[in-house]
């Protein structure tokens, strides 16, 4: 049987210290980043009514869409956008476009 002599304990001590607390890092990150929530977004239909505005359509949502509540305009207005592929603000009478929902 092999015995192992410890030379310097204080530094043998120190390294089975950090190498502790390096398990208790990452089991404590796999831990915190499991996330449990089912919540599934959809997604829903709408179309550009004569004086809709990315902004107005935004503000729609943010008080009606449960997706949007509690959300900034802009951030809205981004994602529409994002969604629907709209590089410029100019929407169109009848255009089609799709709007996250819970």
């Amino acid at each position: 049987m092999m015995k192992i002599k410890i030379v310097n304990k204080k530094k043998f001590i120190r390294s089975i210290m950090v190498l502790i607390g390096f398990v208790i890092l990452m089991v404590a990150g796999m831990i915190t980043s499991t996330t449990y929530s089912k919540t599934e977004i959809g997604y829903k239909e709408d179309y550009i009514l004569k004086g809709d505005t990315l902004w107005s359509i935004a503000e729609q949502e943010v008080n009606q869409n449960e997706y949007c509540k509690g959300k900034d305009i802009r951030e809205v207005m981004y994602e529409i956008r994002e969604l629907n592929h709209i590089t410029n603000d100019n929407l169109e009478i009848g255009q089609k476009i799709i709007i996250p929902k819970l």
